[in-house]
């Protein structure tokens, strides 16, 4: 395993631990949430140019999109939430509220 492929991976791993400890905030949660794509991101791009094959060149940008994506609806969640409730505390919501 190369020194980059580590990096990488430990950020990834990092973000993960990130997302599973601090989930009282709805906002830390997606900065880690953000962090595992872009990681993701960036080794999927290195691994499609090791291959050398053109089918496994659109599956980066593929998991770009999703990334964007998700942080759009991630935003609009925490606005609608802290609008709402005044806080992005997690632990304080009612989901199970209409």
């Amino acid at each position: 395993m190369t020194t980059t492929l580590f990096n990488i991976t430990l950020a990834f791993v990092f973000s993960l631990i990130g997302t599973l400890m601090f989930r009282s905030h709805l906002m830390s949660t997606l900065l880690c949430l953000e962090g595992m794509m872009l990681t993701l991101f960036i080794m999927l791009t290195i691994t499609s140019l090791n291959i050398h094959s053109m089918i496994t060149y659109p599956i980066p940008i593929v998991i770009l999109v999703f990334a964007a994506c998700e942080a759009a609806v991630g935003l609009a969640l925490l606005v609608k939430v802290s609008s709402t409730y005044g806080m992005d505390y997690v632990q304080n919501l009612n989901l199970l509220q209409c």
